[in-house]
């Protein structure tokens, strides 16, 4: 049986195969990856393995490096490297920093 990202042979429209500039944020991500692979606080596999196992909606909806961040944020979580509270209070100071800064 395959699974939702499974698209061998299947219709999945045209590729864009040009460079494109990467925004900060997927910069970032990519760095944070490269870190924890050097580090050996994760692998590639278990990188894809969480990437395959975002539903099939996430999995849709989210770009390329969203289920990179998406992965790996689970990853850590499973492994306890992160906790769900310490996740939380990231990610609302990052969206008071936003609010800060939209302000300005």
């Amino acid at each position: 049986m395959r699974r939702h990202h499974d698209m061998g042979g299947e219709p999945a429209g045209p590729i864009e195969r040009h460079e494109h500039a990467y925004a900060p944020w997927e910069k970032k991500v990519d760095a944070i990856l490269r870190l924890l692979l050097a580090k050996r606080v994760m692998t590639l596999d278990e990188l894809r393995r969480g990437i395959e196992d975002l539903g099939p909606g996430a999995y849709d909806e989210l770009g390329y490096f969203e289920r990179w961040i998406a992965s790996i944020t689970n990853v850590l979580l499973e492994k306890g490297v992160l906790r769900v509270q310490e996740l939380g209070e990231a990610i609302a100071a990052a969206e008071r920093r936003h609010a800060e800064g939209a302000r300005l």
